[in-house]
């Protein structure tokens, strides 16, 4: 494919170890990212603004008209392109970790569940690492089923800001779950992170919380449409950067929940590795590695309009199954058995 093609190009043109020229091509393409994420959208909008004032403002003026007409089509999906999906970059991403599912039994229900019916995956934990981590196309799956797990385990690791509109990704939003839930036919499948900018100001290296306590708005969603839950955790997902954490009540806490609420991000400070060197601090990320473990799917029953003790009872119930699903793997990768998954 393509991404063969430019390591053969590099190889042939620097003489370098195909290891080396790999190695390069997993920085480049995390720091595409990264730059694209931080950077992006505030170029974009200077260069519209921009544009207005010029003789060109037609163009901008016609983009505008066009965003405006096109609001709602990220809602249901976009519009997926698998040739995006299918760039080299996304593997190169994936191996710089790297990031891999874990072999466990509950693959085989994962696959089950993705054939049958309408599930949400509620993932955590999420910080401003998550920016990097979930920015990949295909994980490495630690199972024999591998040939024929990849489409699933692809949803599981698209992040949501990834070329949304050719990746067929939704904002989490009542009116996108309710969308995709609602369509017929098997496999709609949605992967829901519900701790959000919130359990951003928490994430750091060596501290396994998430912000779940009373985010209960996708169990209700669940209950609507008898979707199955899927609680999914990643291991090592907060130790790819390191961030400055403020204690509640001082000034930077309250700057960023004030970010939180109005604009709807918490601004982060953090830092990772330099771009030449492990040693220095930059904005890539640590290359650690990271595993998602899938659990068992929890039945949800079919209820128009659930009550709040019926919410309360299916959210406890998998509150419980994700502290499970924590303590079953913690030891395989490196936590201590004494580790408690703190849920706020």
């Amino acid at each position: 494919g393509t991404g063969s093609s430019i390591l053969s190009a590099l190889q042939d043109l620097f003489w370098l170890s195909k290891s080396k020229v790999e190695k390069q091509l997993q920085i480049i393409s995390v720091l595409q990212w990264v730059l694209t994420f931080l950077v992006m959208g505030v170029a974009c909008t200077l260069i519209l603004m921009y544009i207005l004032c010029t003789d060109c403002w037609a163009i901008a003026a016609l983009y505008l008209a066009w965003l405006v007409f096109d609001w709602n089509t990220p809602k249901k999906g976009g519009r997926r392109s698998q040739w995006v999906r299918n760039w080299a970059i996304w593997r190169y991403f994936r191996d710089y970790f790297p990031i891999r599912v874990s072999n466990n039994n509950s693959l085989l229900v994962l696959g089950w569940v993705l054939a049958t019916s309408h599930s949400p995956f509620v993932r955590t934990p999420y910080g401003c690492n998550s920016l990097v981590t979930r920015g990949v196309g295909l994980c490495k799956v630690e199972s024999p089923l591998v040939n024929n797990m990849e489409r699933i385990i692809l949803m599981l690791c698209l992040d949501p800001s990834v070329s949304p509109g050719s990746a067929g990704i939704c904002p989490v939003n009542r009116d996108s779950i309710d969308y995709i839930l609602s369509k017929n036919g098997s496999g709609n499948a949605i992967i829901i992170v519900v701790g959000g900018a919130a359990e951003s100001l928490n994430c750091t290296p060596g501290k396994n919380s998430v912000t779940l306590r009373n985010r209960k708005g996708f169990v209700k969603l669940a209950l609507r449409h008898g979707a199955d839950l899927v609680p999914v955790y990643s291991f090592g997902e907060n130790e790819v950067y390191k961030q400055v954490i403020f204690e509640e009540g001082s000034w930077g806490r309250w700057v960023q929940k004030k970010f939180q609420k109005h604009i709807g991000f918490a601004p982060c400070i953090f830092h990772g590795r330099g771009l030449f060197s492990s040693n220095t601090w930059g904005l890539l990320p640590y290359s650690k590695p990271i595993t998602t473990v899938v659990g068992e799917p929890i039945t949800i029953p079919k209820i128009c309009n659930p009550t709040q003790k019926e919410v309360d009872f299916y959210h406890s119930m998998y509150v419980d199954s994700l502290i499970k699903l924590f303590d079953k793997y913690k030891s395989k990768f490196g936590l201590p058995e004494t580790e408690v998954l703190e849920v706020n």
